[in-house]
């Protein structure tokens, strides 16, 4: 066991875990033990709202209904400047569909406007009589050797304004079905409409994750051990060459 440790918060996961968010908290975990890393994993939910981020290193927001994201967006609105402060700090965050919508300034839904955490500069507006992009999605992402390969379902349309997309579309919708741009790079924060769970199918992603964290902590960290991902790695060319 090495002397680094990472804790990872896992936001509302009672409120926001529609599509098995879970597991992209187990990849995390996982993926920094087989490496001899500590780590702790701590849950922030509706019932005890105890969102520590004083000594957080990784932050995880998944999706949900649009009531549920309506109420997390209610208590998240309260830690808005902290959260702000964490991201413009270099901290590592993660979210998933309603929470990647979460970080913008706004989100519409069929009937109201929601004001958002306002830490990206993204807008996502609800089309009337628009369908919902549904389906399997594969991206091209700059500086990873794999595709990124994920399942997308959701009805908001997202204007990234001039931020980094994370990845170019090769199969599926994106953020709007458009601009052929899927999710959102800002510092250490990747935001994508992207399940699977998303990490456990792209492990290139999750340790582009950890690794941003680790060097954030620990800034003379270097690289990560390499792990055995062939497994991972044939089942990401199934998908890519099945859809």
């Amino acid at each position: 066991m090495s002397n680094h440790k990472i804790n990872i918060l896992h936001l509302y996961p009672d409120l926001l875990n529609l599509y098995g968010d879970r597991g992209n908290i187990e990849c995390l975990r996982k993926r920094l033990i087989w490496r001899g890393i500590d780590a702790e994993v701590r849950v922030c939910t509706a019932a005890e709202d105890k969102c520590d981020l004083a000594d957080t290193d990784i932050v995880f927001v998944g999706g949900g209904s649009d009531r549920e994201q309506e109420i997390v967006c209610s208590r998240l609105l309260e830690k808005k400047t902290e959260l702000r402060e964490y991201v413009e700090n270099g901290g590592t965050l993660a979210a998933v569909c309603g929470g990647y919508q979460l970080l913008g300034e706004y989100y519409k839904t069929a009937d109201k406007e929601i004001e958002g955490l306002g830490i990206l500069n993204i807008r996502t507006d609800s089309i009337p009589g628009a369908p919902r992009l549904i389906g399997n999605v594969v991206l091209e992402c700059a500086g990873m050797r794999s595709h990124v390969v994920g399942f997308e379902n959701h009805g908001g349309r997202t204007d990234i304004g001039d931020h980094t997309p994370l990845g170019r579309v090769i199969r599926g919708y994106g953020n709007n079905g458009e601009s052929g741009f899927e999710g959102v790079v800002y510092k250490n924060v990747i935001g994508t409409y992207l399940h699977g769970p998303v990490l456990p199918k792209n492990p290139e992603l999750c340790d582009r994750l950890l690794l941003g964290a680790l060097k954030h902590k620990y800034p003379d960290f270097d690289t990560l051990q390499p792990l055995d991902d062939s497994l991972e790695i044939k089942a990401n060319e199934y998908m890519v060459n099945r859809i």
